[in-house]
């Protein structure tokens, strides 16, 4: 079978709990953004996952990335990679999306950017050296970031524009999966939010 990443975003935190566009503001997790990560942590060290033994692990050096990460039992298997960081939201940055559109009607982030902050282009070459890695892998590989870089892969892993990000939505302390079908790349899974329940 061919390597498969896992995904894996950071819990909630205050920022993300109102909305608010959180590039590279280190935020900390809230108590429910602790509580979901060790849930996350119990179900990936339960079957079919049994504590993926051997997988490589890496994680954006954010701490609400990182301390989900260490919360989960894989810190000290992981290795901080900036390519798993935020989207750099330049001036936007700590805005919600009703704060954008009132001084940007009609604004679409995976359309048209941020002012200051990282071009599409940027974060789609820094999504396609994500899942480059991932596909030299002979083993599966578990990545804790956040929401716009992780929906980012996802797109690009599927081949599809950044854009296509847009319609995958990704809720904090959510696990997905990337894999393949038919010997091309599919979703295994997205926005699983079981261990919530």
């Amino acid at each position: 079978m061919p390597a498969r990443i896992l995904l894996a975003r950071h819990g909630q935190t205050e920022w993300s709990l109102s909305g608010k566009h959180t590039g590279r503001t280190d935020v900390p997790l809230l108590e429910e953004g602790r509580r979901g990560a060790k849930l996350l942590g119990e179900r990936l060290h339960r079957a079919p996952y049994d504590g993926l033994p051997g997988v490589e692990v890496r994680t954006s050096p954010l701490a609400r990335a990182r301390e989900t990460c260490e919360l989960a039992g894989f810190g000290d298997r992981a290795r901080a990679w900036d390519a798993l960081l935020e989207w750099d939201y330049g001036a936007y940055e700590g805005m919600t999306p009703a704060d954008i559109q009132a001084v940007r009607p009609g604004w679409f982030i995976w359309r048209d950017g941020v002012p200051e902050g990282e071009t599409l282009a940027e974060m789609t070459a820094r999504a396609d050296e994500v899942v480059s890695w991932a596909r030299s892998e002979d083993r599966d590989v578990l990545v804790f970031a956040h929401g716009h870089i992780l929906r980012s892969i996802g797109a690009r892993w599927l081949g599809l524009p950044l854009d296509f990000a847009a319609r995958i939505r990704l809720n904090p302390t959510s696990l997905s999966v990337l894999g393949w079908a038919y010997g091309e790349p599919a979703i295994e899974s997205w926005n699983d939010l079981g261990h919530l329940a």
